[in-house]
C-alpha cells in the first residue's frame, strides 16, 4: 500500500509538473525605443504590431500562451544589454524582437548568438548585423544600410545625377549607412564630393545643410533617421533646398511617420526607399486600416515589419515543435514568409530577408487624392536586386 501511494503521489507530481510546463507562457522580448528619436517610427506602435500578430495568430504557440514583455531601450547600448539578459535568465524568453538602433542591436545580438537565441532585427538598418556580425539565430526582416543606398543611388544615375553630397549622423549607422552609398555611387561611376557630420538628436543643422547646398553636388543625401531625418527635412525646406529644381534630396532612411510629422509642403518631391506603403493595395490597406484603428496613426515599415516577423516566427516554432533557437530559424528558413508585408520573399543563409522594396517620392498637397496618400510609388524593386549578393556577403556562419 505504501509503495502504492508513493506512486500515485509521483504520478500526480509528475502530471502537475507536465501541466505546469504546459500552462508556462512562451515569452518573446520586445526591446523598442519608446521616448527617444525613433519612438514614433517602432515603439509603441510597433508593440501594437506585434500584439495585433500574437492575437491573430490566436495567442498560443505550442499549446501555451505567448506572451509579449515589453522595455524601452531609450536607445542605450549597455541598458538593452541588461534588459535582454535579465529577460532571459530571470524570465524565460525565447527570442528577442525589434532593436531599433545599431547601438542596441549590436550588442544584444551578440548576446544572443552566444545563448541560441534567436534575433529578430526589425529597426536597426546596419548591414553588418547579417555581414561581419551575422549570427545564426538572427535575422534583419525589414531593411539594411546595402538596401536602402542600393535603389536610390542607381535611380540617381539614370536621371543624370552623379555627384553627391552627404549630411550623416555621427555614430555608426550613419558611417555604415554612408559607406554603403558611397561603394554604390562609385559603381555607378558617380562621386562623393563632400560630407557633413552631426550629432545625434541634433536641433540645428543649418550650417551642415547650407555646406551641403553651397557643395553644388547634383544630390543631397540625408543619411540620418528619426527625430534628425526630420529636423533636416524641416530646414531643408526653410532655406530653399526642398522644392527648387536646383538639386535632388534623398533621405537614405525615412518612413511615413517622417512626412506625416513635416508635412508634405515642406517634404514633397522628397525621394526614399521603403519596404512597406501602406496604400499598395486592398491587402495593405486592410491591415493598416486596422492597426490604425488601435494606434491612430497609419503605420511606418518598421511597425508593419513587427507585426510580420512576430507572426511568422510563432508560426516558425509550431513548425519546429520547440522553443530551441536553431531548430525554429532553420524552420523559418524554410517556410513559406509571405504576407501583406513580405511579398516576394525569402529569408537567405545570413538571416537577410529578401523582399520587394519600393523607391517612392513624396508628393505635393496638390497631387494627394485622400487622407493619407503620400507617396508615388516610383519604382518596384525585385528583392534580388535590393539586397548584397550572397557572394559578396562578409557572414561567417554561411
Amino acid at each position: 500500500m505504501k509503495h502504492s501511494v508513493l506512486i500515485g503521489g509521483l504520478l500526480a507530481g509528475a502530471l502537475a509538473a507536465g501541466s505546469a510546463a504546459a500552462s508556462e507562457p512562451v515569452r518573446i522580448g520586445f526591446l523598442t525605443d519608446m521616448t527617444a528619436a525613433y519612438s514614433d517610427i517602432a515603439g509603441p506602435g510597433a508593440e501594437v504590431a506585434a500584439r495585433m500578430a500574437v492575437e491573430d495568430y490566436g495567442g498560443e504557440v505550442l499549446g501555451r500562451p505567448v506572451e509579449l514583455l515589453v522595455e524601452d531601450t531609450q536607445l542605450d547600448g549597455e541598458r538593452s544589454l541588461s534588459i535582454g539578459q535579465r529577460m532571459h535568465e530571470e524570465e524565460g524568453i525565447v527570442a528577442l524582437a525589434e532593436m531599433v538602433g545599431t547601438q542596441v542591436a549590436l550588442p544584444l545580438q551578440q548576446y544572443a548568438r552566444e545563448h541560441n537565441l534567436p534575433a529578430l532585427h526589425v529597426g536597426s538598418a546596419s548591414s553588418i548585423l547579417t555581414g561581419s556580425e551575422c549570427s545564426p539565430t538572427a535575422v534583419d526582416w525589414v531593411y539594411d544600410t546595402y538596401a536602402l543606398a542600393g535603389a536610390v543611388v542607381p535611380a540617381m544615375a539614370e536621371q543624370g545625377h552623379e555627384s553627391w553630397y552627404f549630411v550623416t549622423v555621427d555614430y555608426v549607422f550613419g558611417d555604415v549607412l554612408q559607406a554603403d552609398a558611397e561603394a554604390m555611387i562609385e559603381a555607378v561611376g558617380g562621386e562623393v564630393v563632400g560630407s557633413t557630420r552631426h550629432e545625434f538628436q541634433a536641433t540645428d543643422l543649418f550650417a551642415h545643410l547650407e555646406e551641403a547646398r553651397d557643395s553644388g553636388a547634383d544630390v543631397i543625401a540625408f543619411a540620418n533617421a528619426g527625430a534628425d531625418l526630420r529636423n533636416s527635412i524641416r530646414q531643408a525646406y526653410e532655406l530653399g533646398i526642398l522644392g527648387s529644381d536646383d538639386q535632388e534630396v534623398v533621405a537614405l532612411l525615412a518612413t511615413i511617420n517622417d512626412i506625416q510629422s513635416v508635412g508634405m509642403f515642406a517634404a514633397r518631391d522628397l525621394i526614399y526607399l521603403t519596404s512597406f506603403y501602406w496604400n499598395m493595395d486592398e491587402q495593405t490597406r486592410e491591415w493598416s486600416r486596422r492597426f490604425e484603428q488601435r494606434h491612430g496613426v497609419l503605420p511606418s515599415m518598421l511597425q508593419a515589419g513587427s507585426y510580420s516577423v512576430i507572426y511568422n516566427f510563432l508560426e516558425a516554432m509550431d513548425r519546429a515543435g520547440t522553443t530551441d533557437g536553431e531548430t525554429v530559424m532553420d524552420a523559418l528558413r524554410t517556410q513559406p514568409n509571405e504576407d501583406f508585408f513580405a511579398r516576394n520573399s525569402e529569408l537567405r543563409p545570413d538571416g537577410r530577408l529578401q523582399k520587394d522594396m519600393y523607391l517612392v517620392q513624396v508628393l505635393s498637397p496638390q497631387e494627394t487624392e485622400h487622407r493619407g496618400d503620400y507617396l508615388r510609388v516610383l519604382q518596384t524593386i525585385p528583392g534580388e536586386d535590393a539586397v548584397r549578393p550572397l557572394e559578396e556577403s562578409e557572414c561567417p556562419h554561411m
